[in-house]
């Protein structure tokens, strides 16, 4: 039954829902709070972020997850997993529905009534480290690996990709003549709506660590993209998604988008398009992808 100040407080979290989604909650609720008071029961998990749950597996934990969300891809095993919809709309119902006794989150998950709600039923909530590179991605599998029991395991894989990333920053050798490479970053999940990346951003950050320059540096965030931009910045090579070159009907239309074929990139057709997740995600891969787009790059001995 819970005390008054539960109640009250499993009230306050759910006020923003309607009665019969209340009600629905609400029954949850209760069972959540009947499986985290359950001595010794199975934990169970829902991993909400691509990179956390290709921590999981890398981990060899992935028997305790009992769902993931739409971004949570890689490994192939993860596609069949429960999915409780997109990282930032989640809904509190959906994942309760699963009997989680703990959820991983990235930092982009929420929003944060839902994530509220699933704390007052009692839900562990252990939070990504925020920010994208290789420091964030080894402050996840400590934090992973504490939540789930897997000290162990996260210690050596903390060791493997501190080695992969070693070797890596050892073969950076910059591009000839000495000047980074002016990287354009395209996205595009429709083809109504191409953008291209400024500062502060994961493909940013990806740019930077592959020993490039972000060509547009100049605000923070996404913009739509314009010929006169993309002209002035001159890039030498194009970066996207795989999804989002699929979305524009291959590197041919990609190139047709407003001023990109007048560009030296364009001119020279230096098109990398790599998955999504792989390039963007800062999971387990991180240090293979930088590698890769470094070798695109010419930045890479």
């Amino acid at each position: 039954m819970g005390t008054p100040h539960d109640r009250r407080r499993r009230q306050l979290a759910f006020g923003a829902l309607s009665s019969s989604g209340l009600a629905a909650v609400d029954v949850l609720w209760r069972s959540a709070r009947a499986q985290q008071a359950a001595p010794g029961g199975p934990m169970r998990v829902v991993s909400v972020g691509g990179a956390l749950t290709e921590i999981v597996y890398a981990l060899g934990a992935e028997s305790v997850l009992v769902g993931t969300d739409t971004t949570s891809l890689y490994p192939q095993a993860a596609q069949r997993t429960t999915k409780v919809g997109y990282a930032r709309s989640l809904s509190a119902e959906g994942v309760l529905s699963l009997r989680p006794t703990v959820m991983l989150a990235s930092s982009e998950a929420g929003p944060p009534t839902v994530l509220a709600q699933l704390q007052s039923a009692g839900l562990r909530l252990v939070r990504a480290e925020p920010g994208y590179g290789p420091a964030a991605l080894l402050a996840n599998v400590e934090r992973v690996g504490e939540a789930l029991g897997r000290a162990r395991e996260a210690d050596a894989l903390r060791a493997q990709l501190d080695t992969q990333w070693r070797e890596t920053i050892a073969r950076l050798r910059g591009a000839p003549g000495g000047a980074r490479p002016r990287v354009l970053f395209v996205l595009s999940h429709v083809a109504s709506n191409v953008q291209v990346s400024g500062a502060n951003t994961a493909a940013a950050a990806m740019i930077e660590l592959a020993g490039g320059a972000n060509a547009l540096g100049g605000f923070n965030g996404y913009r739509p993209l314009t010929a006169e931009a993309v002209v002035a910045a001159a890039p030498d090579a194009i970066l996207t998604t795989a999804q989002g070159a699929e979305a524009l009907g291959g590197a041919d239309r990609l190139l047709a988008q407003p001023g990109l074929a007048l560009t030296p990139a364009g001119r020279a057709r230096r098109v990398l398009a790599l998955d999504a997740l792989y390039l963007l995600g800062g999971g387990p891969r991180l240090p293979r992808a930088v590698a890769e787009l470094a070798r695109f790059l010419g930045t890479l001995a």
